[in-house]
C-alpha cells in the first residue's frame, strides 16, 4: 500500500495544482532523462537537401560525427519545423550503407571499381572538354556567329540557392552551353 503513496495520479490528485501539472506530475525517471543534443561538441547550421523549400537545420556533432539533426528555430523559412524526409535526414549521413567512395563501370564492363576523387575529376574534364570540343559550333553557314555547344546542358536540382544556380550559370555559359535550366521552372 505505501507503493500507492508515491504514484504520479495520486499526487496530482492531492498536490496544489488542481490540474495536474508541475512538479507533482514528474518522476525520478523524468527528471534522469536529458537531450540527445546535450552532450554535442559543435552545433552547425544548414539546409536540409531534399526538396526546394530550403527549411534550416541544425546539425549537432559529437566525436567528429553526426550525432542528431534538427529543425533550426531560427530559420525564417521553416521556424525550426521539419518535414518527415527533413527529420529523418540523419540517416542520409550516418547510414552504413551511404556511398563515401567514387565507383565507376569502364564501358561494356560488369564489375565496379573504386577511384579516388582526383581521378574521378580528371575523368570528369577530360570528357567535358572533348565533348565541348566535338560538338562547338562557331558560326551559321551563313556566316553568322554562334559561339556555343549543343552537347552540354545542365538540369539543376531543386535544392539549389540562387547562389549556387548563379555560378552553375556561369560556368555553363563560360563553357558555352546555352541549354541551361533548373527544376524549379519545371
Amino acid at each position: 500500500m505505501a507503493d500507492w503513496l508515491g504514484w504520479p495520479v495520486l499526487r496530482q490528485l492531492t498536490g496544489a495544482d488542481p490540474l495536474g501539472r508541475g512538479p507533482a506530475a514528474r518522476s525520478k525517471h523524468t527528471d534522469a532523462r536529458r537531450a540527445r543534443t546535450e552532450d554535442a561538441d559543435a552545433v552547425v547550421r544548414s539546409i536540409c537537401p531534399y526538396c526546394a523549400v530550403g527549411c534550416g537545420q541544425r546539425v549537432y556533432v559529437r566525436d567528429g560525427a553526426v550525432s542528431q539533426i534538427e529543425g533550426d528555430p531560427d530559420s525564417p523559412i521553416s521556424r525550426g519545423r521539419l518535414c518527415p524526409k527533413g527529420s529523418a535526414s540523419r540517416e542520409l549521413v550516418t547510414s552504413p550503407l551511404r556511398q563515401t567512395k567514387v565507383r565507376y563501370r569502364r564501358p561494356h564492363g560488369t564489375e565496379w571499381e573504386d577511384l579516388d576523387l582526383d581521378t574521378a575529376l580528371d575523368m570528369i574534364a577530360d570528357r567535358v572538354l572533348a565533348t565541348r570540343a566535338a560538338t562547338w559550333q562557331d558560326a551559321t553557314e551563313d556566316g553568322r556567329p554562334l559561339r556555343r555547344t549543343m552537347g552540354i546542358a545542365s538540369l539543376g536540382g531543386a535544392t539549389l540557392d540562387n547562389e549556387e544556380n548563379y555560378l552553375m550559370k556561369k560556368l555553363y555559359t563560360a563553357l558555352g552551353a546555352i541549354q541551361v535550366e533548373n527544376q524549379a521552372r519545371i
